[in-house]
């Protein structure tokens, strides 16, 4: 399977993504214990009391940024995968997954650091073409199937 140019992209792009979501894991727990607000009872407890049970603005972005990465992360991988299998021409499908990559990884920044608008729906909107453009592919090829 690696012997496939397109398929290795994918793969490393993909990894790339999945690296990027395990950071911003990382970031979000280290957010909640700087701002010592903790989703569970039991982690108020050991940090300090139940008054750090709480919700805290900076830790709910940083959820959302997570939560935003699984919706369209997750589609990406499937959609990635299958186009991958329609052997497209290896170019075209590594400027498909560079600029996903690199739109979720500003996307990402811009919500992190509260960039000014339009910047991050910006981010979102241009790392959704090759999402479209691997869908509309995938259903021409199976349309052409039937």
């Amino acid at each position: 399977m690696m012997e496939s140019e397109v398929f290795a992209s994918f793969i490393f792009y993909s990894t790339v993504l999945i690296i990027k979501m395990y950071v911003l894991a990382i970031i979000t727990g280290q957010v909640r214990l700087r701002k010592k607000a903790f989703a569970n009872p039991e982690d108020a407890l050991r940090n300090g009391g139940l008054q750090y049970h709480r919700e805290d603005p900076d830790v709910e972005r940083c959820r959302r940024a997570h939560r935003n990465d699984m919706e369209n992360i997750f589609p990406f991988l499937f959609l990635g995968a299958i186009y991958s299998l329609l052997d497209p021409h290896p170019v075209v499908a590594r400027i498909h997954f560079i600029i996903f990559c690199v739109g979720r990884i500003i996307h990402t920044v811009a919500y992190l650091l509260k960039l000014k608008a339009p910047t991050r729906s910006v981010a979102y909107s241009v790392a959704q073409l090759p999402c479209f453009s691997m869908a509309l592919q995938i259903l021409v090829a199976v349309i052409k199937f039937w």
